[in-house]
């Protein structure tokens, strides 16, 4: 048998393997056999590729790229980038190269250039997330005429030098079918952002366009809002974290005014005023399909919404509303009442950390009701009084789609968490519930816990109980024989404040034995509990006896983290 097999090999008829990269090939190529693969590759592997400067390093990264002249080179440089790729255990598949937080080096730069020459149907790029190839990004660049059909573009987090940008922005006109580019985290954008885009024509395909933390400038806003009647494909655009564009806001929302297929719009900390809300409300009316709308932490937005908030309430699609650390005043509360219930589409919306409104929006709160498609609600710490929390509870009990609630940091919870859950138990689809620091007492647990006995919120994933160290260990006993109701829990917290410790009472046994009923939890949060010796041990015997996955979080000096073992 081995014979024949040998012979058949010398022979030369066994059939190459067919390399994933064929699948870019526009026609079918053949490979050359391993032992020639082997010999081409060990020549190439002998070559000095070591840059002595930043000249040679350019030219040796593009000598990499080369035509290939015969079906040996090219089986011998297709065999070498799969050996690229498996290092970085990565795959070229569905005409995507996915190189996205790989620590590609210089050297991995000159693999990435050989790549692009096999896969001329490529049709997304991403090498986000590489902070070490900043400088050499041209390399690429001028090999994007390889690769024409590119779709997707992303550059996130990759260091870009002044160079890389001018370069970008020269190579962008080789692939015209581009529909999404991702240059956030690239401070030197900012300032530069014409270089990049200033060949984008009328009519462009561009689709997403992410720049975030650019350090973009006032001028850089300014051109964003030339540019935008250019790109009237846009859906996606998200200028987050770039303070300075605040007051270019003006062009900004005239462009706008040209984007009617956009559905997502992120003006996140963006330095925008009172009068930033005016200003976008004009643009309002032509953003007919905006599904998302992101202006949270614009702390300077507050009492731009009290004359200035009517075409918001035209957007009739709108599913995500995100408002949070706005510094919204009562007069903007006010207003908001007025708008916020007629977004019947709206799926999310977060109003944390506006603490002025915890006394001025019952009615607000109240009028959620009319809101049945909510899925997420978030209003944690905003220092919500005894009868805005009313309103809530009772308003939630008109919210049969709520998969995501968070009230953290409202201290009027304690001693009245019975109210929101005589409603709550008529949710069916609440998978995420968060009360951290609400000031919570035994009574509330023991509440909970009596909900959760009777079936209720069975489809809980994730349960955060933590700072709320009033809690005694009774209340955590009756809390733990409970738990085992919650079959589809992942994640639970009950870890104390950072100021404060306990010894572990009687109850951690109870958690335990809940615990093995649980079949996908994995994470249990409680930092600060402090195990005495004996309950160490309950939880190493634990370990030997179920095998299960879950990690143990018991803050600094404690932690027990157990694999699963399928």
């Amino acid at each position: 048998m081995s014979q024949r097999r040998k012979k058949n090999s010398s022979d030369g008829e066994t059939k190459p393997r067919t390399s994933f990269v064929n699948k870019f090939f526009r026609s079918s190529k053949l490979r050359p056999t391993k032992a020639e693969s082997r010999k081409k590759s060990n020549d190439l592997e002998a070559a000095d590729f070591q840059p002595s400067d930043d000249a040679q390093k350019t030219e040796n990264i593009l000598d990499t790229a080369k035509p290939l002249t015969s079906e040996m080179e090219l089986g011998s440089r297709m065999e070498k980038n799969e050996q690229f790729l498996q290092k970085l255990g990565r795959k070229a598949v569905n005409k995507c190269l996915d190189l996205n937080n790989c620590g590609l080096t210089t050297a991995d730069v000159r693999e990435v250039v050989a790549l692009l020459p096999l896969l001329p149907d490529l049709e997304k790029l991403d090498i986000s997330w590489n902070d070490l190839i900043g400088g050499t990004l041209h390399s690429v660049t001028q090999q994007m005429h390889l690769v024409s059909k590119l779709k997707i573009l992303r550059l996130g987090s990759c260091r870009l030098t002044t160079d890389d940008v001018r370069a970008l922005g020269e190579a962008l006109e080789a692939i015209p079918e581009l529909e999404e580019l991702n240059l956030s985290w690239n401070s030197k954008v900012g300032g530069n952002l014409p270089l990049i885009l200033q060949k984008f024509q009328e009519g462009s395909k561009i689709q997403t366009l992410e720049l975030v933390d650019c350090d973009l400038t006032s001028e850089d806003g300014a051109f964003v809002g030339q540019l935008l009647p250019m790109m009237q494909n846009l859906e996606v655009l998200d200028l987050s974290i770039n303070r300075n564009i605040g007051g270019s806001l003006n062009s900004i929302a005239q462009g706008l005014k040209s984007t009617s297929n956009l559905k997502v719009l992120k003006l996140h900390s963006c330095g925008l005023s009172q009068k930033s809300v005016r200003i976008l409300d004009a643009a309002f009316r032509y953003l007919c399909e905006l599904r998302k709308l992101d202006l949270s932490c614009n702390k300077e937005l507050g009492g731009g919404f009290e004359d200035a908030s009517a075409q918001l309430a035209m957007l009739e699609h709108l599913e995500v509303l995100d408002l949070h650390q706005c510094s919204l005043t009562v007069d903007d509360v006010m207003s908001l009442t007025q708008v916020i219930p007629l977004l019947s589409s709206l799926q999310e919306l977060d109003l944390s950390a506006n603490k002025k409104m915890g006394g001025s929006s019952e009615n607000l709160l109240s009028r959620l009701r009319f809101l049945p498609a909510l899925k997420s609600l978030l209003i944690n710490n905003c220092a919500l009084q005894s009868e805005t929390f009313t309103a809530l509870a009772e308003a939630s009990a008109h919210l049969p789609a709520l998969e995501v609630f968070d009230l953290s940091w409202n201290k009027c919870i304690g001693g009245n968490l019975k109210l929101l859950l005589e409603t709550l138990k008529f949710s069916e689809s609440l998978q995420v519930l968060r009360l951290s620091s609400c000031s919570l007492v035994t009574e509330d647990v023991a509440v909970l816990a009596s909900l959760i006995q009777t079936g209720h919120l069975a489809k809980l994933q994730k349960l955060i109980l933590s700072y709320n160290d009033s809690i005694c260990d009774t209340g955590w006993a009756i809390f733990c024989q409970n738990m085992w109701f919650l079959k589809e829990l992942t994640e639970l917290d009950i870890s104390l404040r950072p100021s404060t410790s306990r010894d572990c009472g009687q109850w951690f046994r109870h958690l335990l034995c809940a615990v093995t009923t649980l079949p996908k939890i994995t994470e249990i949060g409680m930092k600060r509990w402090i195990l005495p010796a004996t309950q160490e041990e309950e939880l190493e015997r634990f370990h030997q006896d179920h095998r299960c996955g879950i990690h143990f979080d018991l803050g600094e000096f404690q932690e027990a983290d157990f694999p699963r073992l399928n």
